[in-house]
């Protein structure tokens, strides 16, 4: 009969629920639109920078480098930073599962044996002149409450947490492009450190070259001891800048270790070779300021922020409601097991509970107030992300536009600057120019040379800020699982 009863109890709480169950308050979220003049073209493009092509998903495959390739999908699927990212996504899924408990009744089951002498026990004693003596008693009872969600605010609870997690995965995203940007960084400075180094050791040969000619010279009586000092004074230089750029590229060895979840001792030894930068030879393919908002995991973060905003004013405004429950309890008592579930030892009841917290109301109504304004916060994070992805996207165009034609200037400088010096080494020896002639040619050339290198290196950065702008490569990364908890 208890089980019996129990089954009906659950019956009855759950047909209550269907029909009582009412409208939402709150305002119904809309999503709102970015500006007309963002869906465009980019204003800064240019036609031989950049495409109106759509950008790929792994954009780092545009530089057809296997190397690179394998360092961002190891990235992708090791990275630290992703598995924080991971565990928080966790987190808020598991806060749905939390909201969408209260859809269901809580249940409460409870057992126990006492011995003693109760209050009833006495009455009956003194009622029929018989002795009041301690017994056992048992207890079991079970009980059953439900929320009717007659306002919604279980159902705007569930709303804002669901949108709370797709926030959370957003930001994983996003995560995900970042941590493809930094590694594809981290890989060109490895090889433009790579270039520097070799850069340096073609200057100190080619001031070597012009200290051995002035020695020469010195030996003949055709130049003197200051002259050979200067040129002693700028081999010295030129040897001094080597160890730091060998520094300078085994840091960035370490960066591109801990992107790729290894420790500083784990250095990814195939990209220690490279001493070319990673470029792009085509245009890049950027496609319009549409296709950037869809792709900006911020942008989608700040607006599913947003709606979670607004679902929590419909909850907020609930609370200006009575929370209506619809409860039931069976129990049984007895001195005996077998009484407890008897026609005389068992109890039940159903019926509902209305709570109203109407002395309190101007809470109620300051937390709708407080909703209202962490929503018109979110809007206002929401717009102010799409500026920054627009904004962001430009200015990285912009640059990377400027330091093409900066790198191509640099570039044909460095070309006269390296037959200069040849001229000026092939005048000297046949003593038709001067040491000061020779001097001035050989920093001319080594400063060319630098600036170059220091270019290629600029270059690469802008090109890869600009992908990193354009917000993709996370629709095709590995799912990233949070770290397992070790038990002892």
């Amino acid at each position: 009969m208890f089980r019996v009863l129990t089954a009906s109890l659950l019956s009855c709480v759950a047909l209550s629920c269907v029909a009582l169950a009412g409208c939402a308050v709150g305002p119904n979220y809309l999503a709102p639109r970015p500006p007309q003049a963002a869906a465009g073209a980019f204003v800064s493009a240019a036609p031989d920078v950049t495409s109106e092509a759509a950008l790929p998903d792994q954009w780092w495959r545009l530089y057809q480098d296997p190397v690179l390739d394998r360092l961002v999908l190891q990235a992708l699927s090791e990275n630290k930073d992703l598995k924080v990212a991971a565990a928080n996504l966790a987190y808020e899924q598991a806060l749905v599962g939390e909201a969408r408990a209260g859809l269901f009744p809580s249940t409460t089951l409870s057992a126990g044996t006492t011995y003693g002498r109760t209050s009833t026990g006495a009455l009956v004693s003194e009622l029929t002149n018989t002795p009041n003596t301690a017994s056992v008693f048992s207890n079991a009872g079970f009980t059953a409450s439900y929320e009717v969600d007659l306002f919604g605010r279980i159902r705007r609870t569930i709303e804002a947490a669901h949108a709370s997690a797709q926030a959370s995965q957003a930001a994983e995203d996003a995560v995900r492009v970042a941590v493809a940007a930094q590694t594809a960084a981290a890989y060109a400075n490895v090889c433009t450190y790579g270039e520097a180094v070799n850069v340096a050791k073609h200057n100190i040969a080619v001031v070597q070259q012009a200290y051995d000619l002035t020695a020469t010279a010195r030996n003949a009586g055709s130049a003197s001891d200051l002259d050979t000092t200067r040129q002693a004074v700028l081999l010295d230089q030129a040897k001094a800048v080597l160890p730091t750029v060998e520094g300078q590229k085994r840091s960035a060895l370490f960066e591109l270790a801990a992107l790729i979840g290894k420790t500083p001792a784990e250095i990814p030894h195939e990209a220690e070779a490279c001493v070319t930068p990673p470029q792009v030879a085509q245009a890049l393919p950027v496609g319009d300021g549409a296709a950037l908002l869809r792709r900006r995991p911020d942008v989608r973060e700040a607006e599913r922020n947003l709606a979670a905003a607004v679902a929590r004013i419909g909850v907020s405004t609930a609370d200006l409601y009575p929370t209506v429950s619809l409860g039931g309890q069976v129990a049984g008592a007895g001195v005996t097991p077998a009484q407890l579930t008897s026609v005389s030892g068992l109890s039940f009841g159903v019926g509902p509970l209305v709570n109203w917290n109407f002395p309190n109301i101007l809470v109620a109504r300051a937390h709708v107030r407080e909703s209202n304004a962490q929503a018109s916060s979110a809007l206002a994070s929401f717009d102010s992300a799409v500026l920054q992805a627009l904004k962001e996207t430009k200015q990285a165009l912009t640059a990377y536009a400027a330091e093409l034609q900066h790198n191509a200037a640099t570039r044909a400088a460095r070309d006269d600057a390296n037959k200069s010096f040849a001229l000026a080494k092939t005048l000297y020896q046949a003593g038709a120019s001067s040491f000061l002639d020779l001097l001035t040619a050989e920093q001319t050339e080594v400063a060319a040379d630098q600036a170059l290198a220091t270019s290629d290196q600029q270059l690469a950065a802008d090109q890869i800020a600009v992908f990193q702008a354009l917000g993709g490569g996370w629709e095709t990364a590995p799912a990233v699982s949070a770290p397992a908890i070790p038990k002892g």
